[in-house]
């Protein structure tokens, strides 16, 4: 498959490391497109749920495939969220095409993009509350797979999807209220500070509409995430537009995963580097990766 030239990409909510995320839908979307920039929103990793028990091979491809980009000269931005929050003791360095961060600002054709992962004007993650929010990304994990079981038999009697999580919020006055209430808070602030966009995830509702209070406007997004919606920000000819996964599309592209890790083999006659001397600098110490010409 071409990939698809984008000028910015952003994906949040990928949620690696727990049984809800769609890892290998994810891995076929990133080896579709070659952006300039890729901006990894928050909760790129579950830190809350991870075990080292559950990290397939699928999960692995994600991160190698960001890598990949990063390597080929996409830059890559990575925004911290809750879910990854002990990323942000870490924030501010960057490293070759890789920048960790909590917030940043785009001015892009003359627009100016505030991004940022959004659970800073969200109660539920900070203190004694988070040990409620952990206990309920649990419950929401286990609702996930028991979606994935029912939508597996409808699948086999021919019928649609459902999404019982969404079906949850959609239930509940106080879920769709509180949506609102944070779409209304990142836009009022991203108004204030005369922004032309605010751009957030963290709570999985991919979103593009136009706020308007007295003080001015603002355009409203959200990536949504890569659990429910499998949906990502694209901004290319000068507009930005909610792209949305489609299996149809990658019926006869897909990437094949191995299910099986590869059996670890340390014996080798290949030559990694060749070490001169350890006083020289460390740029002249190491020649290039060769391979043993006597093999």
């Amino acid at each position: 498959m071409e990939r698809r030239s984008v000028e910015v990409v952003v994906i949040s909510d990928v949620h690696l490391g727990t049984f809800g995320c769609h890892a290998k839908e994810l891995v076929n979307y990133l080896k579709s497109i070659s952006p300039q920039i890729l901006v990894l929103n928050g909760d790129i990793i579950d830190g809350w749920q991870f075990s080292k028990r559950y990290f397939p091979t699928s999960h692995m491809q994600v991160i190698k495939e960001i890598m990949n980009l990063a390597s080929k000269g996409t830059r890559v931005i990575y925004i911290t969220g809750n879910h990854d929050e002990v990323l942000r003791r870490y924030s501010d360095i960057q490293f070759g095409n890789f920048q960790l961060t909590d917030k940043v600002v785009m001015e892009i054709n003359g627009k100016m993009t505030w991004i940022f992962h959004g659970d800073v004007f969200d109660a539920t993650t900070k203190g004694s509350a988070k040990i409620v929010a952990k206990l309920g990304g649990h419950g929401y994990d286990l609702l996930i797979l028991l979606n994935r079981f029912i939508n597996w038999w409808l699948k086999l009697l021919g019928k649609e999807k459902m999404s019982l999580s969404k079906k949850v919020k959609n239930a509940v006055k106080e879920a769709v209220a509180w949506i609102a209430n944070f779409e209304q808070t990142a836009a009022e602030l991203a108004i204030e500070k005369n922004y032309d966009y605010v751009i957030c995830g963290h709570i999985h509702q991919p979103q593009k509409r136009v706020v308007e209070t007295a003080e001015g406007k603002v355009t409203y997004l959200n990536s949504g995430d890569w659990v429910e919606n499998l949906t990502a920000l694209e901004y290319h000819n000068n507009e930005w537009t909610i792209y949305q996964y489609d299996v149809e599309h990658f019926k006869n592209h897909g990437y094949e995963f191995e299910k099986k890790l590869p059996q670890l083999n340390v014996v080798t006659n290949e030559i990694f580097m060749h070490v001169n001397t350890l006083s020289m600098p460390a740029t002249a110490a190491f020649s290039p990766i060769i391979k043993n010409p006597l093999q």
